[in-house]
């Protein structure tokens, strides 16, 4: 087996494993979007929606820090 067939069979393999990981990546988007752990249709609008009195997308707690006040 020479060099070359070799490449050509690694070549094969990876981009067999590369359509795996994409594809797995997708059902992954899919599932926590149905589930409604994230809206990437909102993420998404961040492009479109850049002011800077614009609403934010996600609020949370503030940080333990800024719960003290700063010193």
């Amino acid at each position: 087996m020479g060099i070359r067939e070799l490449q050509g069979y690694a070549s094969l393999f990876m981009t067999i494993v590369f359509v795996v990981a994409l594809y797995g990546y997708i059902v992954y988007l899919y599932r926590s979007e149905k589930k409604g752990e994230k809206d990437y249709e909102k993420l998404g609008n961040i492009a479109l929606d850049d002011e800077i009195d614009s609403k934010p997308i996600n609020t949370s707690d503030p940080l333990p820090d800024e719960k003290k006040g700063a010193k």
